[in-house]
């Protein structure tokens, strides 16, 4: 495969025998070698980056009594449960039903010869979309409020980015 040596009988020289090299390029083998190993490495870069998307998107915690609006209040005095607080704009998005975490994928691309990591659309908003860069979404009740940014795809991709060249090393078998 790829740059190879073939081996034939020399001649004589000086009354001794010896074996001329003659070394060739086998293209179609070096490039099964390189398309290999761009899939398995772009495939397992892929598969890092929706890990540390995964990863950034945390449990939710449950508001202070202290942080309720007076009808949450009212709520929890009636049922007693406390409603999740909501993460802070520039931090990850908080995991209240799992859908967002469960639905990142990444999918390796031949004909393009690259790998694309994303969450999967939801609904008919972009709901994921409008988490990580912010912007208008319709709520339950037809309200359309401007959600700020709560960025985990980019961040998770700036985390795993340096760890893509070493990947690349002695790849190629």
């Amino acid at each position: 495969m790829g740059l190879m040596k073939r081996f034939a009988p020399g001649g004589m020289r000086s009354g001794r025998s010896f074996l001329e090299v003659d070394w060739f390029f086998d293209k179609p083998a070096v490039t099964r070698a390189v398309d290999r190993a761009e899939r398995r490495v772009l495939s397992k870069f892929g598969a890092f980056v929706r890990r540390t998307a995964r990863q950034s998107i945390r449990k939710p915690r449950k508001k202070p009594v202290g942080e309720l609006s007076e009808s949450e209040l009212r709520e929890y005095r009636k049922t007693g449960r406390r409603p999740f607080a909501p993460s802070k704009p520039g931090e990850s998005p908080r995991n209240q039903t799992g859908l967002l975490r469960d639905n990142i994928f990444f999918f390796y691309d031949r004909s393009e010869r690259s790998v694309t990591i994303a969450p999967a659309k939801m609904r008919t908003d972009d709901i994921p979309g409008v988490l990580e860069h912010g912007g208008p979404t319709r709520l339950k009740g037809g309200r359309v409020a401007n959600i700020e940014a709560r960025p985990y795809m980019g961040p998770a991709l700036e985390k795993e980015l340096p760890k893509l060249e070493p990947m690349w090393k002695n790849s190629v078998r």
